[in-house]
């Protein structure tokens, strides 16, 4: 089964809500006008893909319709599907070409960064990558624990600390041992830090700095993980997160059990960044290599009548 027939069931819930409020909006469609533009935008607001997304599309499909290029409902939804994938930036994968590279995975409680790291990693062992996974959230040692169960089932290495212990020396340990055993990818886990604590942001950005003085010419990435289910408060922890340690890349978790999986246009639009991996349910291999021309399509299950 491919991502598109993948995605399609994993995003159900997510495309009957956004579907649901455009065929509400284009079931009397007879012409592109102010009202009807009004309500779409509504209609994007209303399914979670974002106040700035559904601005910019809408201002797009405005112009489109006075160059008289929308000129049927068919028009109008294959507009509003380009001008949507127009806005997610091209995936093209982890950048693990220099190593040791790293992943520092980053994200609030509860959003599933540890589970989705021993994914990432039974990915990367199976395509013959050396891992080691670095188990940078001190604050929980269940998380530790939970890492070494994820390193006994993929064959990567794994470095811990001490519970409590300082999450950067946990990752500075781990860089060490890559160099030493020659390892491809280090996978750094994280504490499960609240984007409004200034406290624990300043520990991250003490991780990154580690980083970038043990492995000045590795190839990094800092990929942040999403609950889909968040919604709206999603893009506010990205802007934060992103303040403290740049993002290269976004996971977007549990997207098979919430409406509000829109969300994930609103977040790459507004940063700029790609998404990287979807979750879409709770197996090993449902963690997907995001694709945008995918998504969009299997988002939107547009009625004829």
């Amino acid at each position: 089964m491919g991502f598109f027939d993948r995605i399609k069931i994993g995003i159900k819930k997510t495309s009957e809500a956004v579907s649901g409020q455009l065929n509400g909006v284009l079931s009397g469609f007879r012409k592109v006008d102010e009202e009807l533009l009004s309500e779409l935008e509504d209609a994007m607001i209303m399914s979670d893909l974002g106040v700035s997304v559904a601005e910019r599309a809408t201002e797009e499909l405005r112009r489109q319709a006075k160059n008289e290029k929308i000129k049927s409902r068919e028009d109008l939804t294959s507009a509003l599907r380009s001008i949507l994938l127009s806005m997610l930036k091209e995936n093209s994968g982890l950048d693990l070409e220099k190593k040791p590279a790293v992943v520092l995975v980053i994200g609030v409680n509860g959003v599933g960064k540890t589970t989705t790291i021993g994914k990432i990693a039974e990915k990367l062992t199976k395509e013959g990558k050396k891992v080691i996974l670095a188990a940078g959230d001190t604050f929980r040692a269940a998380a530790a624990d939970q890492l070494e169960i994820w390193a006994k089932r993929t064959g990567a290495d794994i470095v811990r600390g001490a519970e409590g212990s300082d999450s950067a020396s946990v990752i500075f340990d781990a860089i060490s041992a890559a160099k030493a055993r020659g390892s491809d990818v280090i996978l750094c886990d994280t504490a499960g830090r609240l984007h409004n604590k200034q406290n624990l942001m300043n520990e991250l950005a003490k991780i990154a700095r580690v980083i970038e003085r043990e492995l000045p010419d590795a190839s990094r990435e800092t990929l942040l993980v999403l609950d889909a289910t968040t919604g709206q408060n999603a893009l506010s922890q990205a802007t934060e997160f992103n303040k403290a340690a740049k993002l290269t890349g976004l996971i977007l978790t549990k997207l098979d059990g919430t409406a509000k999986g829109g969300i994930v246009l609103a977040v790459s639009a507004a940063l700029g960044v790609p998404v990287k991996f979807v979750g879409v349910g709770e197996g090993s291999d449902d963690l997907l290599e995001f694709e945008a021309e995918g998504f969009v399509g299997a988002l939107f299950e547009i009625s004829k009548d």
